[in-house]
């Protein structure tokens, strides 16, 4: 395993503990936990997602407007809203 499926693998990892995390406190609905749960789950988007992000970003720069990458990105800030 070279150091880059090392870090896939941390990724992955860490953005299941989060996630796990944020659902457990989004059932709790206990006081500011229902907020942190939000925050935690975006980080743990964020950690996974970033580079489709930006990826899609930066086509919408040079112009490539709908591509995999924008598509996937808004399909999934879409599902936030079902959230």
């Amino acid at each position: 395993m070279n150091s880059k499926d090392k870090k896939k693998l941390f990724k992955i990892v860490i953005t299941t503990i989060l996630y796990i995390i944020s659902i457990i406190f989004n059932k709790l609905k206990i006081g500011s936990n229902f907020y942190l749960s939000d925050i935690l789950f975006l980080i743990s988007y964020l950690l996974v997602g970033f580079e489709i992000l930006k990826k899609a970003f930066r086509n919408i720069t040079r112009g490539k407007v709908f591509d995999e990458n924008f598509l996937m990105s808004v399909a999934t800030i879409r599902s936030f809203c079902y959230f």
